[in-house]
């Protein structure tokens, strides 16, 4: 076994580090977007997606991501590392000497590799909740993540990253840090379970008002700096490719948020915070796959198309009639469609991808590729997550009862509420002897007819 890199791989563990934080930041973002009825629910469904995804990868997951080939460039064996199994002593990521041995002192552990692309799982999954916000059973939503990073998120992981995908390796498309993988992945798959589990109760008819902006706002700011692991974390070294994609992630993620806010400016007359708070997302979405293909130039350009282009899109759900709760659709699936596809428009061939696109002399060759590799993870994911939705809504049942929906999610399935605005209306120790008491009473007035 050569040498470990110790640079490389406290570089890459600090960085798996920032992108677990990433999800409980997604669970204050989503959070705060909601009514404060059902906030618990949302931030819930991140903390149970980030401990059940967290279990299956390491059984399985990893295994079907980055094991050997077994379905012509469709899915990794799955009990080749199952449990991890013979990846304690071994290093990944070593150059090779002309004889084909490993130098000494260039890998990582594959734990560490392990661990990075392990909290990529956990959030990809978490993402998708958005989408369903205040109206689905928790049960069944975490039936669902263990289903569907099974079946939709590891394949595709294998398809884009894993030796042997597809992707990889017979359409040579690039997604440095996951635009394909997690963005469009999560957003086709978050439209599908919007169709599913339908329109909230009063949506188009009543304002669903975020309930708490600032937590939207500490989402966000804790999203973009756990970020930095998520694309500087992918060059798996601490070298010029980790520092190519840290400045393209602040730059466009910078012209991202300033984009929403202008169009927000000029279609209704006043830039908004949420504005500022989501277009720093749909920047992030987008430089994901392109931030080892750009130069700043581009980088800027593409947070700018992705700044006007989402905050435009999270109109379509009143146009069309979807109800995605919280706009996955209109940030991760426009967002990463936009970052994949703009790297056959804007990629330079001095950056580390060394990819060249249409606009610097490259032709539609790249664009093509980029187009094969969105197109095809937008329609397997669509499909499937359909199908595994509406196998659990006619069963188990996706959506909770009318009645829980109005008297709020948080009450009704986890017998919490995210405020105790008063002892006297919610029992607190006084009315019922301790937290037990203040479930007790709180549930009671639910019951006769007080809103969460």
């Amino acid at each position: 076994m050569p040498d470990i890199n110790a640079g490389n791989t406290a570089w890459v563990l600090v960085c798996a580090a920032m992108v677990l934080l990433m999800t409980p930041a997604l669970a204050f973002f989503y959070g705060g977007m909601t009514r404060s009825k059902s906030v618990l629910n949302m931030m819930m469904m991140s903390f149970g997606a980030l401990g059940l995804v967290s279990i299956i990868w390491v059984l399985w997951g990893y295994s079907m991501a980055f094991g050997a080939d077994v379905g012509g460039g469709l899915v990794g064996s799955p009990t080749e590392f199952f449990g991890l199994k013979g990846l304690m002593t071994e290093v990944v990521g070593a150059e090779m000497d002309d004889a084909g041995n490993a130098v000494a002192g260039t890998g990582i552990p594959a734990y560490a590799f392990v661990a990075f692309q392990a909290v990529f799982a956990i959030i990809t999954v978490a993402l998708i909740s958005g989408a369903i916000a205040d109206r689905a059973k928790y049960g069944a939503w975490l039936v669902f993540a263990v289903v569907w990073a099974t079946l939709v998120y590891f394949p595709v992981a294998h398809w884009v990253w894993g030796e042997g995908g597809w992707i990889l390796d017979k359409i040579e498309a690039v997604d440095f840090a996951g635009g394909t993988v997690v963005h469009i992945n999560a957003g086709v798959a978050a439209l599908a379970l919007a169709l599913i589990l339908g329109k909230r109760i009063g949506f188009g008819k009543v304002p669903f008002r975020p309930h708490n902006v600032p937590f939207v706002m500490l989402g966000a700011g804790l999203l973009w700096f756990g970020w930095f692991g998520f694309n500087a974390g992918s060059a798996l070294a601490a070298d010029g490719t980790a520092a190519v994609a840290w400045v393209m992630t602040l730059v466009a993620t910078a012209a991202a948020s300033l984009a929403w806010m202008a169009t927000e400016k000029i279609r209704d007359g006043h830039a908004t915070s949420l504005g500022a708070a989501s277009g720093v997302v749909a920047g992030l979405v987008a430089i994901t796959p392109a931030c080892s293909s750009v130069d700043a130039l581009g980088a800027v350009v593409i947070g700018i198309v992705a700044g006007v282009l989402c905050a435009l899109a999270v109109g379509l759900k009143y146009r069309w009639g979807y109800d995605d709760s919280l706009d996955v659709v209109g940030v991760h699936l426009v967002g990463g469609i936009v970052g994949t596809l703009m790297i056959g428009l804007v990629a330079v061939e001095e950056a580390p991808a060394g990819v060249v696109g249409l606009f610097y002399g490259g032709g539609l060759d790249q664009l093509g590729k980029q187009a094969v590799a969105a197109g095809a993870v937008i329609v397997f994911s669509f499909v499937v997550t359909l199908i595994i939705g509406l196998v659990i809504h006619k069963t188990i049942g996706f959506r909770v009862s009318g009645d829980d929906e109005i008297q709020g999610v948080d009450l009704t399935t986890h017998a919490e509420t995210a405020y105790e605005l008063s002892d006297a209306t919610y029992g607190g120790h006084f009315a019922g002897g301790g937290p037990g008491g203040a479930v007790k009473a709180g549930v009671s007035a639910a019951k006769e007819g007080v809103s969460a």
